[in-house]
């Protein structure tokens, strides 16, 4: 069975910083590109940052220079590093990971979800 499971979320004040995680299993870890995304109250689910299986990154403009993904593929583990944070922000943070073969999908999963509230 496979599960994707987000901690680390929390309500910080503007200009905080959380870390959140995703915890693996049941995937072979290091094969998946591993990425967050976020759907704010009223918004459309947007893709905030992704890693690649070989490490490269690619962010989303508005966080860019503020968050910092990263994986452990030891631990099955990928981390969203987010600092200087603003209400904006203010999202649910969903887990998200994809395996492609070939160029062609064969196994994509989602996490449950994990609660960011940035607010004074």
């Amino acid at each position: 069975q496979v599960q994707l499971v987000e901690s680390g979320g929390g309500l910080v004040r503007p200009g905080g910083s959380l870390r959140l995680s995703c915890a693996a299993s049941g995937i072979i870890f290091s094969r998946y590109a591993m990425a967050w995304y976020r759907q704010g109250p009223g918004k459309q689910r947007e893709l905030v940052a992704v890693i690649t299986s070989g490490g490269s990154t690619k962010y989303v403009d508005s966080v860019k220079g503020r968050f910092t993904i990263s994986r452990d593929n030891a631990k099955n583990t990928v981390y969203l590093q987010m600092n200087s944070l603003k209400p904006e922000d203010t999202a649910v943070y969903y887990c998200y990971g994809e395996y492609l073969r070939v160029g062609v999908r064969v196994g994509d999963y989602w996490g449950q979800g994990t609660q960011v509230t940035v607010s004074s």
